[in-house]
């Protein structure tokens, strides 16, 4: 059955079977209770107000942590004859980008997020307490019904307008080709449904082929090897983001057969070594799946014997490769199916597929001297000291900048401690010299244990510019669980916290002490949602708060913090000793 069959039944069939379409907080949903919910919503949406210029087809934004209620929105707002706006975050930027383009937001994030209840050109929307009543026409396929609102790698958020039909043709794509192998598995997601990946393989996909979708999204590996010890069989959507860290063999055995239908990953490269990991504890490679927002799923493979490098395309995808080697595909999930999209990969054709072999060359301009990002990275990988970067225009008052941001292995951390960070940056830029104009060269240099994604498993140009905010300490991982994590932060004498406190005996303010556990927590841990867009609305109080010994300039220190809800544990300790510790209040969690 299509989707478009499928989605017509759920929201207009009463009497169809009451199969179960969701699993909540290990209950199961059923249709019938799917049906009523979205149908709430559709009640809310057909109600905006008639002044509203976007009235009789509301474009809104959806925003939701809960994947069922997120469906439920979705379904409703089609229903309603409206457009969703996908926005990948809440914060400041994005939602002011979003005025102007959406008449409301949809979301379970709390009603504190900054200045959205007052503005008016942003108001928000709750699900009606009555269902819609109307009979439903059915959907258009052709309408342009969907908007993926995304930075991506770019910086500026993006609209990237999707008709049905693109969506229909994808999933009937995916049935084809793997849903055989789905046969009994519930869906089980580490990536968000705010992205085109996340939306279609754990939403629309599902609900078309009649599975089970978890409502939550896991936060990390260690849970999802949890659930696939205790639950039923299961298919699982992740990315390389998840898929690179798993823990060593010892302290997690292999996951049984029988419990793990099919494990997914996209939204980048997975590295060839973390294929033998996954070989190891799933008994499976992950099925790789190429594609990108824009396209839709292209092409899929699995490396189970050995590590085949091909490429197949997926049912009803054409592709051919130009004179220089570009990638260019054609098929029903772009939006003019007769014409020829051209990504920005350059493939190697094969008998049955194709090979990829890197990305066209990205140019940015640096005081006018024309720059190739490629080849940045590519000098900067040939050192062997770096698992991963990204190189990025960074900007700086009136000028632009190339960052850095780069995540160390073993010999890039013993080279990083033996010259130190300042020595360690000059080796990196002397390396890249022969290739660069002096003008052009990197300036700003961030080494990291891993490199920040997002709940898609994305490393956005907004979470990189935050790691070169001027307030944030150098932070590296010494260790990590699902809920506790060890960081050893390097208290740099420039931080702009030490300006003021104190004139001749500086020292670090506690209140920067509380800051820094409060955005590196948020980064480390599977805190709640925030209830504001700055990520500090959730701080509901304080217990047990202890300052011990100062922090100064130059002191390196140990950031030590744990959550069990609803409380977010820290300590700082050095060389001296303890410095602080103390629980911090989450508002919004249960014990």
């Amino acid at each position: 059955m299509s989707l478009l069959k499928s989605l017509c039944a759920l929201m207009s069939a009463p009497d169809s079977p009451r199969r179960p379409v969701a699993r909540r907080a290990g209950a199961l949903v059923d249709e019938a209770a799917f049906r009523a919910q979205a149908r709430r919503w559709s009640a809310a949406f057909a109600s905006m107000a008639a002044g509203d210029r976007m009235a009789g087809a509301p474009h809104v934004a959806l925003h939701f942590e809960d994947t069922l209620e997120f469906a439920a929105a979705l379904f409703g707002l089609w229903a309603a004859g409206g457009t969703a706006w996908l926005p990948g975050d809440l914060q400041p930027a994005t939602l002011q980008a979003l005025r102007g383009r959406v008449g409301a937001l949809a979301s379970d994030a709390p009603m504190t997020v900054t200045g959205l209840v007052e503005d008016a050109a942003l108001r928000r929307i709750e699900a009606a307490t009555a269902p819609d009543e109307r009979t439903f026409e059915p959907l258009d396929a052709e309408a342009e019904r969907l908007v993926i609102f995304t930075s991506g790698s770019t910086g500026q958020p993006g609209a990237i307008p999707k008709r049905l039909r693109e969506l229909f043709a994808e999933v009937d794509a995916l049935e084809q080709a793997f849903g055989a192998r789905l046969a009994g598995a519930e869906i089980l997601g580490l990536v968000s449904h705010q992205h085109i990946y996340g939306l279609l393989y754990r939403v629309l996909w599902p609900l078309a082929a009649g599975r089970v979708l978890h409502a939550e999204r896991l936060p990390y590996v260690e849970t999802l090897l949890a659930a696939l010890r205790e639950g039923p069989r299961f298919a699982v959507v992740a990315s390389p983001a998840h898929l690179k860290r798993l823990p060593p063999a010892d302290s997690a055995p292999q996951v049984e057969a029988g419990h793990l239908a099919l494990i997914f990953s996209s939204g980048g490269p997975l590295p060839d070594d973390a294929v033998p990991d996954c070989r190891r504890l799933f008994g499976q490679a992950p099925l790789e799946v190429y594609g990108s927002s824009e396209t839709g799923g292209v092409a899929w493979r699995q490396r189970d014997d050995g590590a085949p490098t091909t490429w197949t395309a997926l049912p009803g995808i054409e592709w051919r490769a130009d004179e220089s080697g570009t990638l260019r595909i054609r098929s029903h999930h772009l939006p003019d199916p007769a014409e020829w999209f051209e990504s920005a990969d350059r493939v190697r054709l094969t008998a049955d597929g194709f090979e990829l072999l890197g990305r066209a060359d990205r140019i940015v301009k640096i005081e006018g001297k024309r720059v190739s990002l490629q080849t940045i990275e590519t000098v900067l990988r040939d050192s062997g000291w770096l698992d991963e970067l990204r190189v990025f225009v960074l900007e700086s008052g009136a000028r632009e900048q190339l960052a850095v941001a780069a995540q160390l292995n073993e010999a890039g951390w013993a080279e990083h401690d033996a010259r130190g960070k300042a020595a360690f940056a000059q080796v990196l830029r002397d390396r890249l010299a022969p290739h660069l104009e002096r003008i052009a060269l990197p300036r700003r240099w961030r080494f990291l244990s891993q490199l920040p994604v997002n709940a898609q498993g994305k490393v956005t140009v907004a979470a990189l510019t935050r790691l070169f905010d001027p307030r944030r300490p150098g932070v590296r991982l010494l260790a990590r669980s699902s809920n506790e994590v060890t960081l050893r932060l390097s208290v740099d004498a420039s931080l702009p916290q030490f300006d003021g406190h104190f004139p001749g005996h500086p020292i670090l303010p506690g209140v920067a002490q509380l800051d820094w556990v409060m955005l590196l927590a948020r980064e480390w841990l599977p805190l709640p949602p925030a209830g504001q867009a700055t990520g500090q609305a959730d701080f509901a109080g304080i217990d047990n708060l202890k300052f011990q010994q100062v922090i100064s300039p130059g002191m390196t220190v140990e950031l030590t913090l744990a959550f069990s809800a609803p409380l977010l544990s820290f300590s700082y300790r050095s060389a001296a000793g303890s410095h602080a510790a103390g629980k911090i209040r989450l508002q919004g969690t249960a014990p």
